[in-house]
């Protein structure tokens, strides 16, 4: 199988280092030349993770992992793309990708944040009718951080991957290609299921409110670690009692994966990183950062466009979110911009006047041409 990583960021490195590793021929596109000519220069990466420190040769003849800027080039003859960027760069370069996907690939969005719709839509608009799956989970399939141009370090890989795809009507082909990269995916309903099952706008909102003081005031502050404290956790397990509110409205079945798993290393259901993942997490160091809370990704992404659209799921199923909603309004304040206003809602998709029968007609069948 053929597999393009588009993006360079850390997930993307990650995923291209993986797929690579598991004998994949391997892409990695990224639009920036001259990062890309660095790692080739250099010739390689070194990753470290829970089997050790080695060392993968990448962009030489022969080599699995492979290095371009052209995007055409990129998904020509891929399978299967991969997709690790923040939904920020969504819009943007699902316009860029539309005109170059083809019948039978696979697009996956670890996570979406419904970017599935996001990428299917500009697809329509460019005029291209190939069957392309699109698929998006509730998490990056891994705890990770680059360490310079060629050092990457996984502190945690996922074990469990709920999955939803649109449409969903190619379901069946999606997940064969999907298991064969990552074991772990785990088959739900369709895409809105897994936007839903999106964890960064349930942990990253009420952690960077809540230690609003702190990150403005120290030169790094590790959120996951002395920013985690008991009135945080509570805050956060309303929130996602919210978002489990919003799956059961719209009849979507357990497991939701409730956050709180995460953090218990012994009880209830293993989470999507598996036991212990949090301790790994604040054991690394890695997540002590500066965090500009008005143009970090945890503002623009998990608050403006992840919670802004749960809030608006939540209006569209007639589910209350209050905590959701105040805490997107204290962000709005805090970021001096109306973030629901610019959010990823069903509003601002076109998509807050269907009907329940009309929305899982769309889910299912997706967009017609």
């Amino acid at each position: 199988m053929n597999i393009t990583v588009l993006g360079g960021g850390h997930g993307c490195y990650a995923a291209a280092v993986e797929m690579a590793e598991k004998g994949y021929q391997t892409r990695l596109w990224r639009r920036d030349s001259a990062a890309l000519k660095q790692l080739l220069d250099i010739g390689s990466l070194i990753i470290k993770d829970y089997r050790g420190t080695r060392q993968l040769s990448v962009g030489q003849p022969g080599d699995k992992l492979s290095l371009t800027d052209d995007l055409a080039e990129a998904l020509g003859d891929a399978q299967l793309v991969i997709i690790p960027l923040p939904s920020t760069s969504h819009e943007d370069l699902a316009r860029q990708v539309a005109p170059h996907l083809h019948d039978g690939q696979v697009v996956f969005l670890p996570p979406g944040t419904f970017g599935s719709y996001v990428f299917a839509k500009a697809m329509a608009d460019a005029g291209n009718t190939s069957k392309v799956a699109f698929a998006e989970t509730g998490t990056l399939p891994y705890l990770v951080r680059k360490h310079g141009a060629s050092e990457l370090v996984i502190s945690c890989y996922a074990t469990r991957l709920p999955t939803g795809v649109f449409p969903s009507s190619l379901s069946e082909h999606a997940f064969a290609v999907l298991r064969e990269a990552y074991p772990s995916i785990e088959p739900i309903e369709d895409a809105l299921s897994g936007a839903l099952m999106n964890a960064g706008p349930i942990i990253h909102p009420p952690l960077i409110m809540m230690n609003a003081g702190p990150l403005e005031h120290f030169e790094a502050w590790d959120i996951h670690n002395e920013g985690t404290q008991p009135s945080i956790r509570r805050v956060t397990n309303q929130l996602d009692a919210e978002r489990m509110a919003v799956r059961e409205a719209l009849a979507y079945g357990a497991p939701h994966f409730p956050l709180a798993d995460h953090y218990n290393r012994s009880e209830g259901d293993e989470w999507m990183y598996g036991r212990g993942a949090h301790g790994k997490l604040t054991d690394s160091g890695d997540w002590r950062e500066d965090i500009d809370l008005k143009t970090h990704r945890y503002m623009l992404e998990d608050t403006r466009l992840g919670l802004s659209f749960l809030v608006s799921v939540g209006r569209w199923a007639g589910v209350p979110t209050p905590v959701a909603q105040g805490l997107l309004s204290i962000a709005s304040a805090v970021a001096e911009r109306d973030l629901y206003a610019e959010g990823r809602t069903l509003e601002n998709l076109g998509l807050a006047g269907l009907s329940r029968a009309q929305m899982s007609e769309l889910l299912t069948q997706g967009l017609k041409s």
